[in-house]
């Protein structure tokens, strides 16, 4: 059976994820001012589960993970829905949501550096060049001109995000070794089940039971972090890596960060410091040069391939 969609359709569904990814940020920001931190991150867990389970039936895609995809199943969900969700969540309390999207997309900073200890990946001019941006950029945020460094709080939500953006390259360095059985949509409800299931008894440990004043925004937050944030964006990424480039995705996805600071913006009325702002094009042109220098990659072991004797 053939999933792919149309160029067209891919680009629409690809702008929605952009959008609802980027939406995450200031979403999340609403919650945890009414929602401690890891019951938001659990609430939001369950929901997208329950959101994908009539996808997935419709598809008839349900099915139990194979036993060689339980590593990568445990590592996404404790790397990036448990301590990625959780830490992100936390830091929120802090931060601006502005100033948390900036640092939580660093994340493509640490794969690279990951990467090339873990798996052996080759540091190339391009991804070095790319690191040094991103790395750039970290020092620009946090330069005295701009920075307090007697703002413990500033800096506890900051320490709080970097280390959620390190789990969450963790996670992605993990998955790029992994030989998978099922595809990432299959095991996507997995991963968010045992998320959901573990967040619930870390909040119950740590924050209590889920004692807090329910209303009709605070639901609509939720659904809509749940549903469009997670189970519709999970679904609509997996149909979009099958039918654009993956050069596409990866430089579009660098749109997420952007999207969210514009929404933290408008909608929280947060201001624009021109320090983010720089802090913010050097990470996202590290980022890209990263993506640029794996399509290059990808081409010159393509046309080496073609011209290999048979």
């Amino acid at each position: 059976m053939n999933n792919q969609l149309s160029t067209g359709r891919a680009f629409l569904l690809f702008g929605i994820v952009v959008f609802a990814w980027g939406t995450n940020w200031p979403v999340t920001k609403l919650l945890v001012e009414n929602v401690p931190p890891l019951w938001t991150s659990a609430i939001r867990c369950g929901i997208g589960a329950l959101a994908l389970l009539p996808l997935l039936l419709f598809r008839g895609r349900l099915t139990v993970p194979d036993r060689g995809d339980l590593p990568v199943v445990l590592s996404i969900a404790l790397l990036h829905m448990v301590a990625f969700s959780a830490l992100v969540a936390a830091g929120l309390q802090f931060l601006p949501a502005s100033q948390a999207i900036v640092l939580g997309y660093t994340t493509p900073i640490w794969v690279a550096l990951g990467a090339f200890l873990l798996l052996g990946e080759a540091l190339t001019n391009w991804r070095i060049t790319g690191i040094i941006l991103g790395l750039v950029g970290l020092a620009v945020i946090f330069n005295p001109l701009s920075f307090d460094w007697t703002d413990r709080q500033t800096i506890y939500g900051c320490g709080l995000t970097l280390l959620a953006a390190m789990c969450w390259a963790a996670s992605i360095v993990y998955v790029r070794a992994h030989k998978w059985i099922g595809t990432p949509f299959e095991l996507t409800i997995w991963q968010l089940l045992l998320a959901t299931i573990i967040l619930s008894l870390l909040a119950l440990i740590f924050e209590g039971p889920p004692i807090f004043q329910w209303n009709t925004p605070l639901l609509l937050l939720f659904l809509y972090g749940g549903c469009i944030g997670s189970g519709l964006a999970y679904w609509a990424m997996s149909m979009v890596n099958r039918s654009l480039p993956a050069i596409t995705t990866s430089l579009g996805i660098l749109a997420t960060p952007l999207v969210g600071i514009v929404c933290a913006t408008l909608a929280l009325a947060e201001s624009l410091e021109p320090s983010l702002l720089i802090a913010a094009g050097l990470i996202v042109g590290g980022v890209a040069l990263g993506a640029l220098d794996d399509r290059r990659r990808n081409r010159l072991a393509d046309a080496a391939a073609t011209h290999r004797p048979h």
